[in-house]
Formats: C-alpha cells, structure tokens, sequence
C-alpha cells in the first residue's frame, strides 16, 4: 500500500513537472512562431472560404516572417483589432 502512494506521488511530481516546462514553452511557440486561427465570413472569399460555404477554414499564422518582415505579395496578412484602442483614435 505505502509503494503504491510513493508511486501515485512520483507520478503527480512528474506531471506537474512536465506541465511547468511545456505551459511556458507553449505560450512562447504561440506568440513568437505560429499559432492556428479560424477564418469564418465572406470576407476572404474565394481565398478562403470557397463557394460561399458556412463551414470555416483553419490557417496557420507564421508571427516569424513579420518579425523578420518576410511579407510579400499575395500573402494574407491577419490583423487583431482591439476595442480599448478605439477610445484612443480620433476620427476627423
């Protein structure tokens, strides 16, 4: 009984190891690398979305090639609005 609770404890010990070093490592690779996004809408049709589908399609977004400005012609580029900036744009 007293093996099986050392066992059950070196397990929990493990996992929450495994968990500090991947949430990290992570968090990193979706910021600085590439994350997966979900495009939905008309609005990227007929790139994306083809034949006016209601399904979305799935797309990877290399955040690499805008820190290194690798951007050419052609490629699909993803901006992220942010409410709280609108208070600060004024519009004229």
């Amino acid at each position: 009984m007293a093996q099986a609770q050392g066992l059950g404890k070196r397990y929990i010990k493990a996992f929450f190891k495994g968990f500090f070093v991947a949430v990290p490592v992570t968090v990193t690779f979706l910021d600085r690398v590439a994350c997966v996004a979900r495009v939905e809408g008309a609005s990227m049709q007929p790139s994306l979305n083809p034949g006016g589908r209601q399904a979305s399609d799935v797309v990877l977004l290399n955040h690499w090639s805008i820190r290194n400005y690798d951007v050419q012609r052609g490629d699909i580029v993803s901006l992220v609005w942010s409410l709280g900036l609108q208070e600060g744009i004024t519009i004229i």
